[in-house]
């Protein structure tokens, strides 16, 4: 069981690292996921996706958070299909990479719901 927990924690980890740091937006728009971390509009939630951290975001935050996340949810199926892995296992394991890796100053929510700074 341990052989098969590290690739996908690993492809898991790499998958989220190329998604959520290196992704950049499509031309056209105004607003970078570096960007809409710092700004505080958006964070890394425990269940692998990106949330609104205020309900007041632009249109431009929405937008990058649901691309983002619609991006997320092929790549979590493929690696759970792959490795015959339950999604919400996948999309777990990648939420406590995700928030990991979060940069100081940016947010993440917790399994409660609220919203903190890192």
């Amino acid at each position: 069981m341990r052989r098969r927990i590290m690739p996908l924690l690993l492809f898991i980890m790499l998958s989220t690292f190329v998604l959520g740091v290196l992704w950049r937006p499509a031309p056209g728009w105004s607003l970078s996921l570096d960007e809409a971390k710092t700004q505080g509009l958006v964070g890394e939630q425990p269940n692998g996706y990106l949330g609104m951290v205020t309900p007041s975001a632009t249109p431009d935050a929405r937008a990058l958070v649901q691309d983002i996340n619609q991006k997320r949810r092929q790549t979590y199926e493929d690696i759970a299909r792959r490795n015959a892995t339950k999604l919400d296992a996948v999309e777990m394991l990648a939420g406590k990479t995700a928030i990991e890796q979060t940069k100081p100053g940016n947010f993440v929510q917790l399994p409660s719901g609220q919203w903190v700074q890192k």
